[in-house]
Protein backbone atom coordinates (compact mmCIF):
# COMPACT_ATOMS: atom_id res chain seq x y z
CA UNK A 1 0.00 0.00 0.00
CA UNK A 2 1.12 3.35 -0.92
CA UNK A 3 2.13 6.01 1.74
CA UNK A 4 -0.14 8.61 2.16
CA UNK A 5 -0.15 11.99 2.70
CA UNK A 6 -3.01 15.35 2.97
CA UNK A 7 -3.06 17.87 0.57
CA UNK A 8 -4.70 21.02 1.20
CA UNK A 9 -6.28 23.28 -1.96
CA UNK A 10 -8.85 25.56 -1.89
CA UNK A 11 -12.47 24.43 -1.82
CA UNK A 12 -12.89 26.47 -5.56
CA UNK A 13 -10.65 23.96 -6.33
CA UNK A 14 -11.76 21.01 -4.83
CA UNK A 15 -15.26 21.77 -6.23
CA UNK A 16 -14.04 22.20 -9.91
CA UNK A 17 -12.33 18.51 -8.91
CA UNK A 18 -15.62 17.33 -8.15
CA UNK A 19 -17.24 18.77 -11.06
CA UNK A 20 -15.13 17.15 -13.92
CA UNK A 21 -13.75 13.67 -12.04
CA UNK A 22 -16.73 11.80 -12.94
CA UNK A 23 -16.80 8.66 -11.85
CA UNK A 24 -13.36 8.55 -10.41
CA UNK A 25 -11.97 9.46 -6.79
CA UNK A 26 -10.59 12.70 -6.18
CA UNK A 27 -7.03 11.32 -5.84
CA UNK A 28 -7.23 9.48 -8.97
CA UNK A 29 -8.44 12.31 -11.01
CA UNK A 30 -5.69 14.36 -9.74
CA UNK A 31 -2.60 11.52 -10.62
CA UNK A 32 -4.47 11.65 -14.20
CA UNK A 33 -4.22 15.40 -14.77
CA UNK A 34 -0.88 15.35 -13.49
CA UNK A 35 0.42 12.63 -15.51
CA UNK A 36 -1.00 13.85 -18.66
CA UNK A 37 0.31 17.66 -18.03
CA UNK A 38 4.01 16.24 -17.27
CA UNK A 39 3.20 14.13 -20.68
CA UNK A 40 2.52 17.13 -22.83
CA UNK A 41 5.25 19.06 -21.15
CA UNK A 42 7.62 16.56 -21.92
CA UNK A 43 7.38 16.56 -25.84
CA UNK A 44 9.93 17.86 -27.89
CA UNK A 45 8.43 20.03 -30.34
CA UNK A 46 9.10 18.79 -33.92
CA UNK A 47 11.08 21.16 -36.16
CA UNK A 48 11.85 21.12 -39.96
CA UNK A 49 14.95 19.17 -41.19
CA UNK A 50 17.52 21.65 -42.85
CA UNK A 51 16.79 19.06 -45.88
CA UNK A 52 13.31 19.48 -45.56
CA UNK A 53 13.46 23.36 -45.63
CA UNK A 54 15.67 23.16 -48.83
CA UNK A 55 13.31 20.91 -50.46
CA UNK A 56 10.08 23.18 -49.45
CA UNK A 57 12.23 26.32 -51.20
CA UNK A 58 13.26 24.32 -54.32
CA UNK A 59 9.55 23.13 -54.48
CA UNK A 60 8.96 26.76 -54.22
CA UNK A 61 11.09 28.52 -56.86
CA UNK A 62 9.88 25.33 -59.08
CA UNK A 63 6.27 27.00 -58.99
CA UNK A 64 7.46 30.65 -59.43
CA UNK A 65 9.19 29.51 -62.19
CA UNK A 66 6.10 27.70 -63.92
CA UNK A 67 3.65 30.80 -62.95
CA UNK A 68 6.17 33.37 -64.04
CA UNK A 69 6.90 31.19 -67.53
CA UNK A 70 2.67 30.87 -67.77
CA UNK A 71 2.64 34.86 -68.08
CA UNK A 72 5.30 35.42 -70.19
CA UNK A 73 3.79 33.06 -72.74
CA UNK A 74 0.74 33.85 -72.07
CA UNK A 75 1.55 37.97 -73.01
CA UNK A 76 3.25 36.70 -76.23
CA UNK A 77 0.30 34.30 -77.27
CA UNK A 78 -1.59 37.96 -77.52
CA UNK A 79 1.05 39.30 -79.64
CA UNK A 80 2.31 42.70 -79.07
CA UNK A 81 -0.02 45.61 -78.47
CA UNK A 82 0.89 49.17 -77.65
CA UNK A 83 0.54 50.23 -74.08
CA UNK A 84 -0.62 53.34 -75.08
CA UNK A 85 -3.22 52.03 -77.07
CA UNK A 86 -4.54 50.51 -73.98
CA UNK A 87 -4.05 53.09 -71.97
CA UNK A 88 -5.83 55.54 -74.41
CA UNK A 89 -8.56 53.20 -75.05
CA UNK A 90 -9.12 52.99 -71.60
CA UNK A 91 -9.27 56.81 -70.52
CA UNK A 92 -11.82 56.94 -73.71
CA UNK A 93 -14.04 54.28 -72.11
CA UNK A 94 -13.49 56.00 -68.65
CA UNK A 95 -14.91 59.66 -69.91
CA UNK A 96 -17.73 58.12 -71.90
CA UNK A 97 -19.26 56.46 -68.89
CA UNK A 98 -18.35 59.80 -67.04
CA UNK A 99 -20.36 61.80 -69.72
CA UNK A 100 -23.09 59.16 -69.44
CA UNK A 101 -23.15 59.73 -65.36
CA UNK A 102 -23.15 63.77 -65.97
CA UNK A 103 -25.95 63.25 -68.66
CA UNK A 104 -28.12 61.68 -66.57
CA UNK A 105 -30.61 64.15 -64.25
CA UNK A 106 -29.59 63.13 -60.55
CA UNK A 107 -33.19 64.24 -59.55
CA UNK A 108 -34.95 61.38 -61.48
CA UNK A 109 -32.59 58.72 -59.98
CA UNK A 110 -33.45 59.94 -56.42
CA UNK A 111 -34.62 57.12 -53.72
CA UNK A 112 -37.50 58.31 -51.14
CA UNK A 113 -38.10 56.25 -48.08
CA UNK A 114 -41.79 56.72 -46.50
CA UNK A 115 -42.22 55.99 -42.78
CA UNK A 116 -45.55 55.27 -41.52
Amino acid sequence: MAEKRMLIVPAELVKKIDNNRGDMGQSEFVNFLIDSQLKHDTKEPQYATKEEVYSMEQNIKTLLKSFLDFFVNYGLELGKQSPENDLEELTSKLQGLQKDLDSDNSEERKATIKWK
